[in-house]
């Protein structure tokens, strides 16, 4: 069956050709031939809340924008997640687990997980959160023995993580340590598509959002736990997405920023909750 962003995609290169009608987009592209109220009903959902797209009074359709990208069900997603020695990634601090989890067509695709050496001691404070201590990863591999498979596994892939900074300046430094360079491209932060999807939930922790979409974390504080419950949520986001008319990654950014900054103005009292892990 053809998604709803494949359809999103064929109706903007027939737009491209000029405007079109609504039953005619119904009938060539949706293969609607039946009453036409249902088929502009069809129509209208599909694009009526997608801002590239304009009608007017007479039903006529324009694309406004560039064409849409790969659906977000065909785009693929690598949702990551690691655990530290400490903050600081610039500084001294080191990855002491990473996990990476493949999202494409609405389910997990891949997964790949691995302790890391960070040649360096592990503060107690740290191991009384992720339970990682020094003689778990004395035999495990430096990140630089890694660097090579982490960097395949995100290549052409969305950097996606819960707080996606603080993951994405670890594995940035990391890789960039080890190999000299970073293919990674912009992140994608689930914090923040909640804070742009979810606007009535007041707290956009990883519990928080687990809950509220029925998720179980297995292993929480550890890297594989914490990233495969952050696919999940990001599945239901993004099913939320593509209700709401999203449904490339283009457009789904797009929103996510100008919900950040309508909600900034209506409410400049930052959440205290919506960035912890």
């Amino acid at each position: 069956m053809t998604g709803s962003g494949t359809l999103v995609q064929r109706i903007a290169v027939r737009l491209e050709q000029g405007p079109a009608h609504t039953l005619d987009l119904a009938r060539e592209i949706l293969r609607l031939e039946g009453h036409p109220g249902a088929a502009a009903s069809a129509v209208y959902a599909l694009l009526g809340n997608d801002s590239r797209f304009q009608v007017d009074a007479a039903g006529h359709w324009t694309l406004r924008g560039p064409r849409p990208g790969p659906s977000l069900s065909e785009t693929r997603f690598a949702v990551v997640d690691v655990e530290t020695t400490g903050g600081r990634a610039r500084g001294e601090d080191r990855i002491t687990e990473i996990a990476v989890v493949e999202v494409r067509g609405g389910r997990v695709v891949d997964e790949y997980q691995s302790l890391v050496n960070p040649g360096r001691s592990i503060p107690p404070m740290v191991t009384r959160i992720t339970g990682i201590t020094g003689p778990m990863v004395v035999d495990a591999p430096y990140f630089e023995h890694i660097a090579p498979e982490v960097q395949r596994r995100l290549r052409g892939r969305v950097f996606v993580a819960h707080n996606a900074g603080f993951d994405y300046g670890f594995v940035r430094a990391e890789l960039h340590a080890a190999l000299g360079e970073a293919h990674l491209g912009a992140p994608l932060c689930t914090v923040r598509m909640a804070r742009g999807l979810l606007p009535r939930l007041r707290r956009r922790n990883l519990d928080e959002l687990t809950r509220y979409f029925g998720v179980r974390i297995h292993d929480r504080h550890r890297a594989y736990g914490d990233a495969l419950a952050t696919a999940r949520v990001l599945i239901r986001m993004i099913d939320q997405a593509e209700r709401e008319g999203l449904h490339d990654i283009a457009a789904l950014r797009k929103a996510i920023r100008r919900r950040s900054r309508r909600r900034s103005r209506t409410s400049p009292q930052k959440d205290l909750f919506e960035e912890e892990s």
